[in-house]
């Protein structure tokens, strides 16, 4: 068992009483994760901007800035989602150099739902 002052088991209770209500777990366990995550955005919340900025098909630059990521980190993000399906690569305009874009695919749009879902039950 946690024996910090941050741990939903604890919090506010004798020592030893483990919390009787689920809902007061869950927020307990949302307090909790705020102190620990110190802000930082996790894989999923990087993935699901990502599909969020490239409804209508965008190119990396704009993803990169959109989502404030590093080149390295966009490179590693969109291969992983492409491979995954989350993302397909288009060329488009074969004429004028054929831009890539990317475009979130219909299982990215599952997923984002799926997030956004999870993110309203953690409120």
């Amino acid at each position: 068992m946690f024996k910090s002052s941050y741990s939903p088991y604890y919090r506010g209770r004798e020592r030893g009483q483990l919390a009787h209500n689920g809902a007061t777990l869950v927020v307990s366990l949302i307090e909790a994760e705020k102190t620990v995550s110190n802000g930082h955005r996790g894989n999923f919340d990087i993935i699901a901007d990502i599909l969020d900025a490239s409804h209508g098909g965008v190119k990396k630059t704009f993803l990169m800035y959109r989502c404030n990521l590093s080149f390295k980190q966009m490179k590693n993000y969109s291969r992983f989602m492409v491979e995954t399906g989350l993302l397909q690569l288009n060329v488009a305009g074969v004429d004028d150099g054929g831009s890539r874009l990317f475009e979130v695919t219909d299982k990215g749009k599952i997923f984002l739902k799926a997030y956004e879902n999870l993110i309203a039950l953690m409120k």
